[in-house]
């Protein structure tokens, strides 16, 4: 149990912090995200138009809250400020006015930025966290206040815990003044003789239903008995709900909520030295039994609350779930259900298995077809965060994703339940002898421009950007119409905790598709995906698998190192089917040009998924001449590599390896037919 409170309060961003009674100066925290934006870029410019309007917005508001969003992506920037609900108007666009400048001082250029302020929170994103309310709050620090109670610890945590669900209780069903939605203050009589009066605070966003902030301050109350520690003042902060309390005043106007303060302790018994053997014995005995029946009492009233509290907090998160789901479309499947679906996961309903688990086929009592995947190393990972990233997944629709249409949480374990689709994966159709000419040029291009697409939506157009990193073959699945969907996208983000990274020390993937960088040096960027989307463009034009891909042959040549080999020698249209005429030909060897630009060495040399789409459906648009492509050659390659090259990647199963060769000059021709 303590280990599931410690992680919902990792995952609901808690930050304790020091409250003095009378603070120099006004007191601000700051988280940042590691991606920042150019001096007199876009993105910069978009940022002053935000500041410029949105404190103006916010103070206008009666509830003082506002979002905005500025510029298109790229540039994009989603906003949101919550002014503490006892702010006054100027008070409340000071606060937001002054966060601008303080993130820049704090986190400079960074496009993703969380401040907290005694009278306001602000953030700002690149990252469309305004479409998910509730979820993917920033991560913050955590600081203790030096101050030690002078009571005891256990009696103030009960009365503060006390004190913070009436406030939360009056915040979820009243509505204050009636313009200040989600939003309560509240004081306690506690102990006259040391701390007369514990005050507090609780608040969530306007536009979360009451179900979702009930369950958001719940859980950070739920925690409170572990991070309270005996501290007389503390803060939660998250960017949808937060809560303070402190034994010293700190909002304006009279307490909304006033409650009493439990019991205090018994003191202890101490027996008098004068009296008699028989005296002190009774006296021992007589202050054991009240110091027992004291703590029985009290266990028995902390019980009753905790069950009532835990029951609240099933029903509230069940409700707030179920909303969530709705929106996202996205169903919780009993684990019986599914076990019964795939035949208690047998080895006929086996579909494949790769680097996140192993997919099953099952059919649900209705009749319909889905497909199970039993995910890997889920049981270290807080299942919370995983749930609340299986959400976002499931929001994010297109029609070249497999559609992800539920979850099960089975003790340490993790399923997703996806969509099935009936015709398997492309690397059939592509390496399978027996159904190597299914596929006809017009649904070849067809499912090069539609995986395109998909990752245009991964990396620009969805709510989150997700980065696949294991594009290959076998995580292309080919629907009725030959359609291709993605597979498997968002499970390296979701093994990873969600957070983007630039540098990764977990290599996920399948080495031919990997890119150099982040083979080696685990360098992420979404130029990785294009590296990927390279070799797939160039396994579908040729249907020649690349090496070191799956199961291939390490003794065959590596497919890359064949194109440009070809391709320089002015044959490269030996690579394609013979069968091809016109229009088709010339549009297979631009697919082999522009799968050569995706898989060059350096990844600012490959281009972005919106240029690949757009030479893609320009066939008049002139391409620039390709360079060396990244090479990978098996150990024991029977082909020499060849004499001009600047560098070679080789790997074998388990690494990967750079050397350095001397560079002579190149000639490129142009191999396309006149």
């Amino acid at each position: 149990m303590l280990g599931c409170y410690l992680a919902l309060a990792a995952a609901a961003v808690i930050m304790l912090l020091p409250l003095a009674a009378a603070q120099p100066t006004p007191w601000r925290e700051s988280t940042c995200a590691s991606s920042t934006y150019a001096a007199n870029s876009t993105y910069q410019a978009n940022l002053g138009l935000l500041a410029a309007a949105l404190p103006a917005n916010v103070s206008a508001t009666p509830a003082g809250f506002a979002t905005a969003t500025v510029g298109v992506v790229p540039d994009l920037i989603s906003a949101l400020a919550l002014c503490r609900g006892d702010a006054n108007a100027s008070t409340c666009r000071a606060c937001v006015a002054a966060g601008f400048p303080g993130a820049q001082r704090e986190c400079p250029n960074s496009k993703d930025v969380t401040i907290y302020q005694d009278d306001c929170v602000l953030r700002f994103s690149d990252q469309r966290f305004l479409d998910f309310v509730g979820a993917n709050s920033p991560v913050s620090v955590t600081t203790v206040d030096p101050e030690n109670l002078t009571v005891s610890a256990a009696w103030f945590t009960a009365a503060t815990v006390a004190l913070m669900n009436a406030t939360v209780d009056h915040a979820v069903t009243a509505r204050g003044n009636s313009t200040k939605k989600y939003f309560a203050t509240g004081e306690e009589n506690f102990d006259a003789t040391h701390y007369p009066m514990i005050y507090g605070l609780a608040q969530c966003v306007p536009e979360m239903t009451a179900a979702q902030c009930r369950s958001c301050l719940s859980g950070f109350i739920a925690a409170m008995p572990w991070w309270l520690k005996g501290m007389p003042r503390g803060r939660v902060l998250g960017i949808w709900c937060n809560l303070r309390y402190s034994v010293n005043p700190f909002y304006t106007g009279s307490a909304m909520v006033k409650v009493s303060a439990p019991p205090a302790p018994a003191p202890a018994t101490v027996p008098s030295i004068a009296t008699t053997e028989g005296t002190g014995r009774k006296g021992r005995v007589a202050g054991i039994s009240a110091g027992v029946a004291c703590f029985a009492v009290m266990i028995l009233i902390l019980t009753v609350c905790t069950v009532i509290r835990l029951k609240r907090r099933k029903a509230n998160k069940r409700d707030n779930a179920f909303n969530r789901m709705a929106r996202g479309k996205c169903t919780i499947y009993e684990f019986p259900t599914l076990k019964e679906a795939t035949g208690n996961f047998s080895e006929k309903n086996k579909l494949g298995e790769g680097g996140f688990g192993t997919v099953y086929k099952g059919n649900l009592p209705d009749g319909q077809e889905i497909a199970v995947k039993k995910l890997i190393d889920s049981a270290g990972q807080g299942l919370d965060q995983i749930r609340n990233e299986v959400l976002v997944l499931a929001q994010l629709q297109h029609k070249n994703l497999v559609r992800l249409q539920g979850f099960c949480l089975h003790q340490n374990e993790m399923l997703l339940v996806y969509e099935y689709i009936k015709n398997g994966s492309l690397d059939n159709f592509l390496f399978d002898a027996s159904r190597r000419n299914t596929l006809n040029w017009d649904q070849e291009y067809n499912i090069i421009l539609g995986i395109a697409k998909g990752i245009m939506y991964l990396h620009e157009d969805s709510s989150v950007r997700i980065i696949h990193r294991d594009l290959k073959a076998n995580n292309i699945l080919l629907d009725d119409a030959m359609d291709p969907k993605i597979a498997d996208f968002g499970l390296a983000r979701l093994q990873e905790g969600g957070h983007t990274q630039t540098r990764t020390t977990r290599v996920v993937g399948t080495y031919g598709y990997m890119a150099p960088e982040y083979a080696i040096h685990g360098n992420v960027s979404p130029k990785i995906d294009i590296f990927s989307f390279g070799v797939l463009a160039l396994e579908i034009v040729t249907k020649r698998k690349n090496c070191g891909s799956d199961d291939s042959d390490t003794d065959t040549v590596n497919l890359l190192s064949d194109v440009w080999t070809c391709w320089t020698k002015g044959t490269i249209s030996e690579m394609i089917d013979q069968s091809l005429e016109g229009h088709s030909r010339i549009q297979a060897l631009r697919c082999i040009h522009i799968g050569l630009l995706c898989v060059q060495s350096d990844p600012d040399d490959r281009p972005d998924i919106p240029s690949i789409i757009f030479m893609l459906n320009r066939d008049d648009m002139e391409l620039q001449p390709p360079e060396q492509p990244a090479f990978f050659f098996g150990e024991n390659s029977n082909s020499a590599s060849p004499p001009y090259q600047q560098g070679v990647y080789m790997y074998n199963r388990s690494e990967v390896i750079f050397e350095d060769i001397s560079k002579n000059g190149l000639t490129i021709t142009y191999p396309y037919p006149r």
